[in-house]
């Protein structure tokens, strides 16, 4: 197989996947996609009347699809901590994907007091995987799927202004919450390996894909967009490395899975690699106890 699209996707009924941001861009496609092969699929959204449009297009599609909606805002920690008490009242969680996202927002600080993009980007994952953690353990064969960011590339943490009181740049906080998802997908993987059993913790980017997700770009770029848009993946083909991070029969802990074409820009899905400093084990375990000190959650791995 020369890459992995969604019509590689392996029939996944009895599997219960939660999907955040499922209401639109990448999250939709994923979540679609999954339910549409038989998955029962959670879609964890900040907005229930979007959830709900989103659940009703996926029902058009498929009939017989088994939907569920979460109220979850990944910038408030006791919407995650009631999201996750929903979720785990499911009798299994084969898979949890981390999909929800923000990208180059002007300055602004999350219910908790975090910098918006590492607090959504970053903080809300590293909470709610944790809080779900038990129940995806105890699930067989589970994954968990963080999604990153060609823009982790240039990333890195900032630990002496973790959120942004003395200066930002949108594009280097995106950047540093992007190379956070590296660092925790990884981290996750070695401390699922040292305790033992067979959940996985899988990294995937979609490329550059046209969603919603840009809307802060400066405007001389978005003028530039229906050109550079010919190049992109569109929001179904960016949902390829998720999917296939997600499913594909073969995948191993601590990979890291993105498109295959352009620079790793469009096309189907591949294992791919990460920058270098992904694998930096001091700060990945730095990150690991600022994480835990930030929320209040602790993964107790």
């Amino acid at each position: 197989m020369k890459g992995f699209t969604a019509a590689h996707v392996p029939d996944q009924t009895g599997k219960t996947m939660v999907v955040t941001g499922a209401n639109t861009g990448l999250g939709f496609e994923t979540a679609k996609a999954l339910a549409g092969k038989g998955a029962r699929v959670l879609l964890g959204c900040r907005s229930q009347l979007k959830a709900q449009v989103a659940k009703d297009r996926i029902l058009a599609s498929y009939p017989e699809a088994d939907v569920v909606i979460v109220e979850l805002d990944l910038g408030s920690l006791v919407s995650i901590q009631k999201a996750a008490q929903q979720i785990n009242q499911e009798p299994r969680l084969d898979v949890l994907i981390n999909n929800a996202g923000i990208m180059v927002p002007p300055l602004a600080y999350t219910q908790d007091g975090f910098e918006s993009q590492f607090g959504i980007n970053h903080l809300g994952p590293f909470a709610l995987t944790s809080l779900l953690l038990d129940k995806i353990r105890a699930t067989a064969n589970a994954r968990i799927v963080s999604t990153a960011s060609i823009a982790h590339r240039r990333g890195k943490i900032n630990f002496d202004d973790i959120n942004a009181n003395k200066s930002y740049s949108a594009w280097a906080r995106y950047a540093q919450s992007k190379m956070a998802n590296v660092y925790f997908g990884y981290e996750l993987q070695r401390r699922l390996n040292a305790i033992g059993g067979d959940t996985l913790s899988v990294v995937a980017h979609p490329g550059i894909a046209d969603t919603e997700l840009p809307r802060y770009i400066p405007k001389p770029f978005m003028l530039m967009m229906p050109v550079l848009k010919l190049f992109f993946n569109s929001a179904e083909q960016g949902a390829w490395p998720t999917l296939c991070a997600a499913t594909m029969e073969g995948v191993k802990g601590g990979e890291y899975y993105g498109p295959s074409q352009r620079g790793e820009i469009a096309g189907p899905a591949i294992k791919v690699k990460s920058n270098r400093r992904g694998h930096d084990l001091v700060v990945a375990k730095k990150l690991w106890d600022v994480s835990i000190e930030m929320t209040g959650v602790d993964p107790k791995l």
